[in-house]
């Protein structure tokens, strides 16, 4: 299905077509759910997380000026309603020291990355970034999966560029750690 600008659906659902939205909806479902999963940890929350974004974002749609993409308003909300939603659960995300992190080697990590098959490196990266605290893995899953930029990521989540920046070292350098330890065999079973 090939779609149009965002701007075409919104002035159609303006102009008094609601079915429009479906457009919009199937075009960022996937990237959405995606996000809300990686703040939410698990897949029903994130589902419903994804669709009260999408009824809010319908519902605010009046608001929406268009100075930013329609896709990083979207993100924004979703995740303003994960933030909200972990923060009434009151989820006790636990983080690795810093000073855990000062002793990653990248260079010996990426090279002995690149010796498990392309298969195993998907699981060893995935189950090492499930590890990682929501925010910074949300912050991973923006930058690097859903490829934004370092000025979206911060029209999403609300931090300074240069918070963002330090929080994506920070989550780089543990998740590193975190692929070290599972390839050397210390991290209980990663997999």
């Amino acid at each position: 299905m090939k779609f149009q600008k965002d701007s075409y659906y919104i002035a159609r659902i303006r102009e008094g077509d609601p079915g429009a939205y479906a457009f919009l909806v199937n075009k960022y479902r996937k990237m959405t759910f995606n996000v809300a999963l990686q703040l939410m940890g698990n897949r029903e929350d994130a589902e419903e997380i994804a669709q009260d974004a999408f009824l809010k974002a319908y519902q605010a749609l009046d608001s929406y000026k268009g100075d930013a993409k329609f896709s990083t308003w979207i993100y924004r909300i979703i995740y303003n309603t994960a933030i909200s939603r972990l923060r009434k659960k009151k989820l006790d995300v636990s983080s690795i020291d810093d000073d855990f992190t000062s002793s990653v080697n990248v260079k010996s990590t990426q090279s002995a990355l690149q010796e498990v098959r392309n298969i195993e490196r998907k699981k060893y990266l995935s189950e090492a970034l499930n590890r990682l605290p929501a925010d910074e893995r949300c912050l991973i899953t923006l930058f690097y999966l859903e490829e934004n930029s370092v000025d979206e990521v911060c029209s999403i989540t609300g931090l300074s560029a240069s918070n963002v920046k330090v929080k994506l070292h920070r989550a780089r350098k543990k998740l590193y750690n975190l692929l070290e330890l599972a390839l050397h065999g210390e991290l209980k079973t990663i997999l």
